[in-house]
């Protein structure tokens, strides 16, 4: 008889115990019907035995190995759907062939932002993305401009979804416990093609500013233009005085704008 999988801390793993919020979270991807669901880090399966039951394709992936062979022992009807790989390094085109999925998982709590920036990357794969995190990040995720916790994040994911914060969880009901809350949320893809401004350029001002969160638009953007004294017309512009948590993502877009025009005329002088 296998044993039970014994959580390792350089892998960030808190294994669920409470049944019913395994059940609550599963029940997140019903907003999205009829997709296939890639579960990432399933661990012991707490979360998988009530995604498999549901009408739909279930695929799991798991770098643990212990994690891996645990699951092939108790889920033999999913052997072939246990992908023994590191998310973040897999080419997800060739998950379900090319077919849109949900993304849902208790994440890891060390690598969740790394996740959702793959998931980002390949929102056009991942209408819909479900799962518990620590409850920080998540309020990071779903905050709104003026707040604390408004930042790269924030921006970068609503940007492309729709973010809900659907309910927080306790430290008690893992194993081990951590030190910090979880919370579960859902992201689903807004009407959003494509971005007002140049994408590359857009993640590069909103990563820029942020970095000085504290300062005015003015000062954290310097560092863009190399020797440009304060006093250029470019800084004059009225966003330029306001921080970065007071910047809806349409004045980000318009942002970018003004930055890659002045990028443009510094370049032909």
């Amino acid at each position: 008889m296998i044993r039970k999988v014994r959580p390792k801390k350089n892998l960030g793993q808190h294994f669920l115990t409470d049944l019913s919020i395994a059940s609550r979270i599963a029940d997140t991807v019903d907003a999205c019907p009829h997709l296939p669901v890639l579960e990432v880090g399933p661990g012991m399966g707490v979360l998988t035995q009530y995604l498999t039951v549901k009408e739909r394709p279930v695929k799991v992936v798991e770098i643990d190995d212990e994690s891996v062979a645990y699951l092939h022992n108790h889920f033999p009807a999913l052997s072939s759907q246990i992908i023994a790989d590191d998310f973040l390094k897999m080419d997800l085109h060739t998950v379900f062939d090319g077919q849109p999925f949900v993304l849902t998982g208790n994440y890891p709590y060390d690598i969740s932002s790394q996740i959702f920036f793959k998931m980002i990357d390949n929102r056009d794969l991942i209408p819909c993305c479900t799962g518990m995190i620590q409850r920080e990040v998540a309020q990071r995720i779903a905050s709104q401009p003026g707040t604390k916790a408004y930042g790269i994040l924030s921006v970068l994911t609503q940007a492309w979804y729709d973010v809900e914060y659907l309910f927080t969880v306790d430290e008690h009901v893992f194993n081990p416990p951590p030190k910090v809350k979880s919370a579960v949320i859902r992201m689903t893809r807004n009407n959003t093609t494509q971005l007002n401004c140049d994408e590359v350029l857009f993640k590069r001002v909103v990563k820029t500013v942020f970095n000085q969160r504290r300062k005015m638009l003015r000062v954290s953007l310097r560092q863009l233009f190399g020797n440009k004294p304060s006093s250029d017309p470019f800084f004059q512009h009225p966003l330029m005085t306001k921080r970065p948590e007071q910047l809806s993502i349409p004045q980000f877009e318009e942002l970018t704008n003004l930055v890659e025009m002045e990028m443009r005329a510094t370049q032909e002088k």
